[in-house]
């Protein structure tokens, strides 16, 4: 079906199958590919092999070609394992000249404070970055990100964390949806710095849509938090935290009120909601509706100031110097200095000491 020229191209005869011109294709290329499934020095296995050839034209990657983009990017400290994974993922590189395609990318990298591990991660991260145009492609992407967040350093740190970020397509598109929506500047540069993945998605603007019918204002900083926390957290993760809830006593329309007012809420773990709803019903005995008009609290440390001030306040309580109607949830917003003024030096005479022995408490 197929023979070998004595200048190493395949004659591929027309009705050859797709395992035979694989087969071909690794005859060819058996310098860059390893006899294991495991990758050798070159950076390919048999499986990043195979990968790579369903991705590209047939008999288009020259040897030499190949060998060049291999060495610049070890040359520009890549890894092998960063290698395979990069021209895996986008093979059309092993066909370019890489001080025209690649290098004028990573100088605009560098230019911008990206240091060289920084570029690492970064076109490793998102190799198909590197088949933009600088010009038209690059460059614009990372103006639009410093529009927000103000400097080069800012900017670079965003694309460290989502490479994706500086050269998907949809992040103009889902920045000019979130504008058009009423989002304001602020609110988009928190996106950025918080979680800038959520505006390389496909489908953020159903999350607009779902966030907008629960009531929340597109113009309040709560709605960017919505979308992180929607994006954030699988369906599964979602319901076993609305069933925790619902366990220690919070009705559905609670939950989704507390959602409404403090989307950050749906960011903590399970496992820290869990605890506080524990301890604070279930230990203290104290109505778990007070935490849904707080549910900042779900927040702050449970040993560093939950557990210390909650046992303050119930010994206070059980002493008949709080009021019985007094707000359970004040105690945990204070400063430490304005805690101890109202709920331990006031009570210096006869109290203080074993107030101060509970406040160090870290345990119930």
């Amino acid at each position: 079906m197929m023979f070998i020229s004595r200048l190493g191209r395949a004659t591929v005869y027309p009705f050859a199958s797709a395992t035979q011109k694989c087969h071909l294709f690794l005859f060819q290329h058996s310098h860059l590919i390893s006899t294991t499934s495991q990758p050798v020095s070159c950076g390919f296995s048999q499986e990043s092999a195979l990968k790579l050839f369903s991705k590209v034209r047939f008999n288009s990657i020259r040897p030499s070609k190949a060998d060049s983009v291999i060495a610049f990017f070890r040359t520009h400290g890549f890894s092998d394992a960063q290698i395979t994974k990069i021209t895996t993922r986008v093979p059309a590189l092993l066909r370019c000249n890489p001080n025209k395609r690649i290098l004028p990318k990573l100088q605009f990298l560098a230019s911008k404070g990206a240091s060289n591990s920084d570029i690492l991660r970064i076109v490793t991260g998102y190799p198909e970055l590197l088949l933009l145009g600088l010009k038209n492609g690059i460059v614009p992407a990372f103006d639009l990100i410093r529009r927000f967040l103000s400097s080069d350093e800012k900017t670079m740190n965003c694309v460290i964390s989502s490479p994706a970020s500086m050269g998907h397509f949809y992040v103009s598109k889902n920045v000019k949806l979130l504008l058009d929506e009423g989002l304001t500047h602020s609110h988009i540069k928190r996106l950025l710095q918080c979680r800038p993945s959520i505006l390389s998605t496909s489908t953020l603007w159903k999350t607009v849509a779902e966030v907008k019918k629960l009531g929340i204002d597109p113009s309040l900083m709560n709605f960017s938090v919505a979308l992180m926390a929607k994006k954030a957290v699988a369906k599964s993760g979602w319901d076993a935290k609305v069933e925790a809830c619902k366990t220690w006593g919070w009705s559905e329309e609670q939950f989704s009120d507390v959602f409404r007012k403090h989307a950050q809420f749906m960011l903590r773990s399970e496992k820290k909601i869990i605890a506080v709803m524990s301890f604070w019903v279930g230990k203290l005995g104290w109505d778990p509706s007070v935490l849904c008009v707080a549910p900042v609290i779900f927040g702050l440390s449970l040993e560093e100031r939950i557990i210390p001030r909650a046992l303050v306040v119930q010994y206070l309580l059980s002493k008949g110097l709080m009021k019985k109607d007094a707000s359970l949830a004040t105690p945990f917003y204070l400063t430490d200095k304005k805690f101890l003024e109202r709920y331990v030096t006031r009570f210096e005479k006869h109290h203080s000491s074993q107030l101060l022995k509970l406040l160090h408490s870290k345990t119930c």
